[in-house]
């Protein structure tokens, strides 16, 4: 187990979903401004229907990234699940903190245009 890299299977994970997700946008798309140019759809309709393709495709690639995540999880012992928790908890961390520093810094911005 000690050759399992977190962070590359999760980037790898979140590219495969990227990666779905745009290929089903561009080809929902692709579908409908084809319905729209033959006249079967309104434009409205057209954009209704992409929306709501896209939001099930997402939610394909969401539930597809569970299951692989749960998958590696069962293959891991107990240790290896909470060395894995603890990485994901430390991960986690550090990106609220980024996200707060971000905030503050754009909150000083605002204070420093204001004046």
């Amino acid at each position: 187990m000690a050759d399992f890299d977190l962070t590359e299977g999760l980037r790898k994970m979140f590219l495969a979903g990227v990666g779905a997700v745009a290929t089903g946008a561009e080809k929902t798309q692709e579908v409908v401004e084809e319905l729209v140019k033959k006249g079967e759809l309104t434009v409205e309709q057209g954009k209704t229907l992409n929306q709501e393709l896209t939001h099930k495709v997402k939610e394909v690639v969401e539930n597809t990234s569970d299951t692989a995540l749960r998958a590696r999880l069962s293959s891991m012992t107990a240790e290896e699940r909470a060395a894995f928790a603890e990485k994901v908890a430390a991960m986690s961390a550090e990106i609220d903190a980024a996200a707060v520093k971000v905030d503050v810094e754009d909150a000083d911005e605002d204070a420093a245009d204001a004046e």
